[in-house]
């Protein structure tokens, strides 16, 4: 009897997937909808990407966009340009697109895990090819997020990249998740390969992180405090 009435308890303080802090002191408004940086110009969708030929859209400038469903599904769109220290004229152009599901962690932390179509352009001056397009799949994590309200333009959402480094502010375009089909949307087979409890995913050519592979590293530590507590 011990036993099920400590595991009852340890599971019932895991924090639901979904469950959101809408305080003043953390968040003003649910993640869901569509964010955009700076001018508002580069938005998810249509307008951005076709995955079906693997072509952009070229916003007027650059930017970045996401997009959040309330019931788990997200959408990135990315166009910038990276500057090059050594060689002032060979600048970088990026755009990225990709799309997939998402997690709150327990910890506060967001999970961005692709479905495997997604893709994105590079286009270097200096370099041998200086157009290509490449399979681009990375599961994404956030290590924190906020959002607060800007008196011009409202809600404003904040996210920090695993090593802290903060993305460019994203202001609320949209109530709801401007995006294209949460699903597959071009011919990819993932294989999924399974490595020291871990699973991740290789997709034409990229690997990352299934959500299984995530969660178990995020969670290791509390599996670890619960097995002490069953012992």
């Amino acid at each position: 009897m011990f036993i099920p009435t400590v595991l009852a308890l340890a599971l019932a303080a895991i924090p639901s997937a979904f469950a959101q802090d809408f305080s003043a002191a953390h968040n003003v408004t649910p993640i869901s909808g569509t964010w955009s940086s700076g001018s508002k110009k580069v938005i998810t969708g249509s307008g951005f990407a076709n995955p079906a030929n693997m072509t952009f859209t070229y916003p007027p400038v650059t930017g970045v966009s996401y997009a959040f469903t309330d019931d788990g599904y997200y959408e990135v769109a990315r166009y910038r340009f990276n500057s090059n220290g050594s060689s002032p004229n060979c600048i970088t152009g990026v755009l990225n697109w990709h799309h997939g599901q998402y997690t709150f962690n327990p910890n506060g932390s967001i999970t961005l895990s692709p479905f495997g179509d997604g893709y994105q352009q590079i286009q270097d001056p200096c370099a041998a090819e200086s157009n290509f397009i490449e399979g681009y799949n990375d599961t994404e994590l956030y290590r924190s997020w906020q959002i607060f309200t800007d008196p011009v333009d409202g809600p404003k959402l904040h996210l920090f990249q695993a090593d802290g480094t903060p993305v460019a502010p994203l202001f609320q375009v949209y109530s709801t998740a401007n995006m294209l089909p949460t699903q597959l949307l071009r011919n990819v087979t993932p294989t999924i390969t399974d490595q020291t409890g871990a699973r991740f995913v290789e997709s034409n050519g990229a690997r990352h992180w299934t959500p299984e592979g995530v969660t178990s590293i995020v969670s290791g530590a509390f599996l670890v405090s619960l097995a002490s507590l069953l012992l």
